[in-house]
């Protein structure tokens, strides 16, 4: 894996964990009067747990990147590890959509806190988790298709994104009128 292409996944996903942390407040007077599921995990879990998820995310993604450009320049045309054969111009194809899918989901990770901590619209933080637990299953399945390792080590990120919108909507559902 090329360090730049690692470098710019990392900051990509740092800038976007900067931007979910900017809005992002547990502490708030909302947010403790709000009633939460029993099964919520504590609130440690949440910085770990992302902090893992987001450097795995920029590994996977630059290994993904980084693997699809090598077997291009080889000339094999393939879409990664055992992945699905293109020829040249459908590899760059590919990749210029996954660069787009991999920014359309950071945005989506970030704006989640703006809709739900500074919004303080639950409802509306479950359905843009819901968005975003879509987008990243589709960045797996693309992440796959172009490096089947990173791909698989991706899964436990969208696997998150589904809890994150299920737990939202829990949030949600225990609190019909919160704003």
């Amino acid at each position: 894996m090329k360090l730049t292409t690692l470098a710019w996944t990392t900051a990509a996903t740092v800038a976007t964990a900067a931007a979910g942390a900017a809005a992002t407040d547990p502490r708030s007077s909302w947010y403790i009067g709000l009633r939460k599921p029993d099964w919520q995990p504590p609130a440690l879990a949440f910085p770990i747990v992302w902090t893992v998820l987001y450097a795995d995310l920029a590994v996977a993604s630059a290994a993904a990147l980084d693997r699809a450009a090598e077997e291009g320049r080889a000339g094999t045309g393939g879409a990664g590890a055992g992945g699905a054969g293109t020829g040249g111009q459908d590899l760059r194809t590919e990749l210029r959509a996954y660069r787009r899918a991999l920014a359309a989901n950071l945005v989506l990770n970030a704006s989640w806190s703006w809709f739900f901590w500074r919004s303080r619209r639950p409802w509306l933080g479950a359905a843009e988790a819901a968005v975003l637990t879509a987008s990243s299953a589709d960045l797996v399945r693309r992440t796959y298709r172009l490096n089947r390792a990173a791909g698989v080590s991706l899964a436990p990120y969208a696997a998150w994104c589904g809890f994150a919108t299920i737990l939202s909507a829990g949030i949600a559902k225990l609190n019909p009128s919160a704003r």
